[in-house]
């Protein structure tokens, strides 16, 4: 996957020397699938989305949004529910508001709920021009899967080659599939083309 499947939003680069590290979760699945990234303090929303979708290894194309202590947020193009603000007017510093995690939503049929947590705050000296993939672990689960019930049985189908939808469940895939595979220079290629 590439950057280039995303359409980007135009950007405006970031003056800030802040980073903020991040640690990204995906919720109710095993092996625990996570990431830990670095990215400006002051990130709009609507790009952390195209980094998150990256570093965690979606395709993309599916509705998301942001759940933070005191606001939802999701892009504007997709007709926001009343209550759901604009991502692409708000940073990340702004949304946290003193908060340090929040949940990043993807594919609402699925239903990928991402725990994001802020684990520091670090002063790099220069502003930085993408995301940084520090390390992860393990899979992301394939696309339209079914969500995390859906991902179990996924993994039961593909683990046994008499279990009844085996070859659908890898050819779903494109064939094989490690749950354990992670490799997080794999996910810093996604990111690098993403401006922040």
């Amino acid at each position: 996957m590439s950057a280039q499947l995303f359409q980007l939003p135009a950007t405006t680069r970031s003056k800030s020397t802040k980073s903020f590290q991040l640690r990204v979760e995906l919720k109710g699945v095993k092996p625990a699938v996570w990431r830990r990234i670095a990215v400006p303090s002051t990130i709009k929303l609507s790009r952390l989305h195209f980094i998150l979708l990256a570093v965690m290894g979606w395709q993309g194309g599916h509705l998301h949004e942001f759940n933070f202590a005191n606001a939802t947020y999701g892009a504007a193009d997709e007709e926001l529910d009343s209550g759901v603000e604009d991502e692409s007017l708000v940073s990340l510093i702004k949304a946290l508001a003193g908060s340090t995690t929040f949940t990043w939503i993807y594919d609402y049929g699925d239903f990928w709920a991402h725990k994001v947590k802020l684990e520091r705050i670090v002063d790099v000296g220069v502003p930085l021009e993408t995301a940084m993939c520090i390390t992860g672990a393990n899979a992301c689960p394939p696309e339209d899967i079914g969500g995390a019930a859906g991902y179990e049985e996924f993994l039961q189908a593909i683990r046994d080659p008499h279990h009844p939808d085996h070859r659908r469940m890898l050819d779903h895939c494109g064939g094989k599939f490690d749950p354990r595979a992670f490799d997080p220079m794999e996910a810093q290629k996604r990111i690098d083309g993403i401006a922040v």
